[in-house]
């Protein structure tokens, strides 16, 4: 179990400066996941590992697009992973959020990145979202971070149709003292489970879970919506494969239609924010 120090190691590791990228918080995760932190090679882009996924580095582009190693562009790349690192360890995780992290990395589950969970909070503070559906339960994170942003009678649907992972996620949902009448937990396919829900009753909408699912949890969001409500779809950047146009596979294609859909969709307000593995948004008209 993560211990409640780790929040104060961290920030005490947050230097501004040529020193490496991996802070405590990216090893901590880095050993989880079992794979070795590396921080690039000299002045190049560097590699930052957060909950076990790498973003930049030698190969290719960084989640800024910059150029390859030993280039101005590159170096400017290098900075810049050091500011995406700064603004994901910017809202601390608290120790049920590390735990339901963790178990995400032990069961090999995606889950949403910090820098996504404290935007989707701040969406569902400002909309008050009283009603609010996320697809894809996964090991709870994105359910804390949704539900410390909601009103104390807000209510979160959340869909997984892994049952016992589902189970997991409520148990850490309760040790993080969240009321059963705050909690609507659906064992379930989305693509079953969506159809039921009520048109137009939602404040928010979470895409989330499996990439296959995002094109039906997307339109099914829409109904879903009242007018003002807010479309979120999680790691829209597909680990910075999205934005190479060199990229072709299954996956990568399936994410850029489904944000080309959202851009172009009168219905939306649209916007793609690059926090976490990027955060695909849009406002229902």
């Amino acid at each position: 179990m993560p211990e409640k120090s780790v929040h104060a190691r961290s920030c005490r590791s947050r230097r501004v400066g040529p020193t490496p990228v991996a802070s405590p918080w990216h090893l901590r995760r880095t050993r989880a996941a079992g794979r070795r932190p590396a921080a690039g090679p000299p002045g190049g882009a560097r590699e930052v590992t957060i909950t076990g996924e790498r973003f930049g580095g030698p190969q290719g582009r960084d989640r800024t697009g910059s150029g390859g190693p030993g280039t101005a562009a590159g170096t400017d790349g290098s900075a810049r992973a050091l500011t995406w690192t700064y603004c994901e360890e910017f809202v601390p995780e608290d120790e049920h959020q590390l735990r339901a992290r963790e178990l995400a990395l032990e069961l090999d589950r995606p889950a949403i990145l910090p820098g996504t969970g404290s935007v989707l909070r701040v969406l569902a503070a400002a909309l008050q979202a009283r009603s609010v559906v996320e697809i894809g339960t996964g090991t709870g994170v994105g359910a804390l971070w949704l539900l410390g942003g909601m009103p104390d009678d807000g209510v979160l649907t959340t869909i997984d149709p892994d049952v016992a992972l589902q189970r997991a996620a409520k148990q850490i949902l309760s040790g993080a003292g969240v009321r059963p009448s705050r909690l609507r937990a659906i064992a379930g396919r989305p693509a079953d489970v969506l159809p039921r829900l009520a048109d137009g009753a939602y404040d928010l909408v979470l895409v989330a879970g499996d990439v296959h699912g995002y094109p039906q949890g997307v339109e099914e969001g829409l109904r879903l919506l009242r007018p003002g409500g807010v479309l979120a779809v999680d790691a829209a950047l597909g680990h910075d494969r999205v934005a190479n146009p060199a990229r072709r596979d299954e996956t990568t294609t399936l994410l850029r239609d489904v944000g080309r859909a959202v851009r172009d969709d009168e219905r939306l307000v649209p916007a793609l924010v690059p926090s976490g593995d990027g955060l695909l948004l849009g406002v229902r008209r």
